[in-house]
């Protein structure tokens, strides 16, 4: 019998996703596309010839709309690449229905600038005792970086004791000032405080206050800049021997002087304010004055690359591995209309749910990635379109 499967989100990651599992449609079955804006659904389902995508409306805030849909359509699995703030009502609807989970980002607060997988792992209890498994963060970071920790845990090391996490988009579109996804999300992440872990404490820096330069393969030296990202906060409890974790994001100038500027004045802000009798939340409205991320895929030219960096001991002996993974963004668009960024974290949360389906990664409850066998993760990273590299790197 022919499996279903529940796609929530149209977005530039949505679209990844659809296309993505509508090549691997012997797994994926039957196809369902939702979101708050059906016209969206249906704009992505006509780019797909050969698997038919059907599509529906649908409010990710509201469970039992959720729990109504997924009933209705009989859905085998349901992949959340809606807004994070929506990952708990979405795996409350999972719950209710008995239906497996997956999505790419923790869970955010919608009134606060906080990300954290806390709320999802008090869930793990009713997610076994509905007989379902979620599985979080399968997008790239988190998601592959997470597997590639794994990965050089399990074939590269008797004990890491430091890993820095390395993302550069070194994409351009064009625009004097864009963001590659939401634009909540990622001015959110960006503007915050930076934090990493070392010697069993978090350590909390300045937003931007730590950069180096690191010479990421095909692409060049970028300025690279320390923040908080989520998968930290699940490798340090799941890497053994972990002394000290990082995460790097790069940044050009002008990127950073706009939003230098923006938050100055304001324009960051997430609570609401008065405007001429009205209220508006800052960041809601600069976000309809961005461009929209989903239509930068056309006019992005470059290459991405994200990989860890590990350095431990193996039979005694220092070691130091690179794994990354580059794509490009042209050859992306070419494939499934689009840019790098979308489909490095829609091709993985493709990846994770056929191992989901197939049973090759299954256990009842909540996890996150780096608590299953690598391997075949990682083969399906190179049959899917992320071929990954890996490098020793001298101490």
């Amino acid at each position: 019998m022919k499996k279903t499967t529940l796609i929530i989100g149209a977005g530039g990651v949505g679209r990844v996703v659809v296309h993505k599992c509508a090549m691997n449609a012997d797994v994926f079955g039957n196809i369902v596309l939702a979101s708050r804006t059906k016209s969206k659904c249906d704009s992505i389902a006509r780019e797909i010839k050969d698997v038919e995508i059907k599509t529906a409306a649908i409010d990710a805030d509201n469970t039992q709309e959720l729990v109504n849909l997924i009933q209705e359509i009989q859905a085998d699995i349901v992949i959340n690449v809606a807004l994070p703030y929506q990952d708990l009502t979405i795996m409350d609807a999972c719950i209710e229905t008995g239906v497996d989970y997956l999505d790419t980002a923790n869970y955010e607060h919608p009134d606060e600038a906080k990300f954290e997988y806390k709320e999802q792992w008090k869930k793990d209890e009713a997610f076994k005792k509905a007989g379902i498994m979620g599985l979080l963060g399968s997008g790239f970071d988190p998601g592959v970086t997470n597997v590639f920790c794994a990965y050089a845990q399990k074939h590269y090391f008797d004990t890491i004791e430091t890993i820095d996490i390395l993302d550069c988009n070194a994409g351009d579109h064009g625009y004097a000032f864009a963001t590659n996804f939401n634009p909540e999300i990622n001015l959110r992440e960006v503007s915050a405080n930076g934090r990493y872990w070392e010697n069993g404490k978090w350590i909390e820096t300045e937003p931007m206050e730590i950069k180096m330069v690191w010479d990421y393969p095909e692409v060049g030296p970028k300025d690279s800049y320390l923040l908080y990202h989520e998968e930290m906060e699940s490798l340090v409890k799941h890497i053994k021997g972990l002394k000290r974790i990082r995460f790097f994001m790069t940044f050009g100038e002008s990127y950073l002087t706009h939003m230098k500027c923006l938050q100055n004045v304001g324009m960051l802000g997430i609570e609401p304010i008065e405007h001429q009798g009205q209220k508006i939340v800052p960041m809601e409205f600069l976000k309809t004055l961005l461009p929209d991320p989903a239509s930068l895929g056309p006019r992005t030219k470059g290459k991405t690359n994200i990989g860890i960096v590990a350095e431990g001991i193996k039979d005694g002996k220092k070691r130091k591995v690179y794994i990354y993974q580059v794509s490009d963004h042209e050859k992306c668009f070419a494939e499934v209309n689009s840019q790098a960024v979308s489909y490095t974290t829609g091709v993985p949360a493709m990846i994770g749910a056929k191992l989901m389906l197939e049973k090759v990664w299954y256990k009842k409850g909540v996890w996150n990635m780096e608590e299953f066998d690598p391997d075949p993760f990682m083969q399906e990273l190179n049959r899917q379109g992320l071929p990954w590299q890996i490098k020793e790197l001298e101490l």
